[in-house]
């Protein structure tokens, strides 16, 4: 089979190639994906980039999200999943076979089923981002009738954090920088979107809605004033990435605030709490509330382009065809 992969960290141009490699088989509990597309997230490339700390194997094929087809299923699973369309998330996590191949050999717990109202585009640009999302909007229980500010509502995780908090039940602000982001956010189905460069942003906030209840943060070192000025007693800010240096925390300012801080990183969530996100990522998608965001294709021999664009910081969601 073809697959993109790399035998060290370091720039795309670099370490990345497309070779001819065996063909793997899928061990107990796993199943093995015909590819169709290959989704590609900011930790992808940072990990290939080497800014994360992984292990490395002989060599890895990089993407955790993907979707495509089962095709030969290993011991302890169903033999009934073959030729059952799905959608893939942490594919590369603990494992050298990612997405960015014509195969991939999955645990079956992180191969999902797709609806039929959902096409196999749609499939890949769900895992990560979906998944990272419906934890940060519910994972500390409902958001019906509340207050919902997504920072960075144009994100990958931030325009999946706007749908799963409106098919909540959640009023949703949401922030994004230039006039197409915004509308992105808009169409995601924000109620409220705001320019987070405006001065005024704080007070726009708070003429909409008073104060908020839960905020889904991209960048705390550049938010955490604004974050303070819109919150309440109370209030919870989940923390999913980190851009930038560390910031010392101002911890008299956050207790007179009574303001939560909660970190997240995916990779490291309970398995029962990581559990209840996927089922709440396959509730949405079943009722529609999940669709496809503005997304750019690439060839698998572009790979490089692919991830120097992700790198840049791409306004869309990137998918390699397989």
């Amino acid at each position: 089979m073809r697959a993109a992969r790399y035998s060290q960290v370091g720039p795309a141009a670099s370490v990345l190639s497309v070779d001819q490699i065996p063909i793997p088989k899928p061990g107990p509990n796993q199943v093995r994906v015909k590819l169709a597309f290959s989704g590609i997230n900011p930790t992808d490339v940072k990990t290939r980039a080497g800014s994360t700390a992984r292990d490395m194997a002989d060599f890895q094929i990089p993407h955790q999200d993907g979707s495509g087809v089962i095709d030969i299923v290993g011991a302890n699973v169903d033999p009934a999943r073959i030729g059952q369309r799905v959608w893939i998330m942490l594919s590369a996590f603990d494992n050298v076979y990612g997405t960015a191949a014509d195969y991939c050999i999955v645990d079956v717990a992180n191969v999902r089923p797709l609806p039929e109202n959902a096409d196999l585009e749609l499939g890949a640009t769900l895992g990560v981002p979906a998944v990272t999302a419906a934890y940060c909007v519910l994972g500390d229980g409902p958001v019906d009738g509340k207050v919902v500010l997504v920072q960075g509502g144009a994100g990958g995780v931030g325009r999946a954090a706007v749908e799963i908090a409106k098919w909540a039940g959640a009023t949703v602000v949401a922030t994004a920088s230039t006039p197409e982001r915004q509308e992105v956010a808009r169409q995601a189905g924000a109620d409220f979107v705001f320019d987070y460069r405006d001065p005024d942003i704080i007070y726009d906030i708070r003429e909409a809605v008073g104060s908020v209840d839960r905020i889904i943060e991209v960048n705390l070192p550049a938010n955490l004033e604004m974050d303070l000025e819109v919150s309440k007693p109370d209030t919870v800010v989940v923390i999913y990435a980190s851009t930038g240096a560390d910031i010392q925390i101002p911890t008299r300012q956050l207790m007179t605030a009574g303001l939560v801080l909660e970190f997240m990183l995916l990779y490291t969530v309970a398995a029962d709490k990581l559990a209840t996100a996927v089922s709440q990522v396959e509730s949405a998608l079943a009722e529609g509330a999940l669709t496809m965001p503005p997304v750019r294709y690439f060839e698998l021999d572009d790979i490089v382009s692919a991830h120097e664009t992700q790198e840049a910081g791409a306004p869309a969601r990137l998918l390699i065809r397989l």
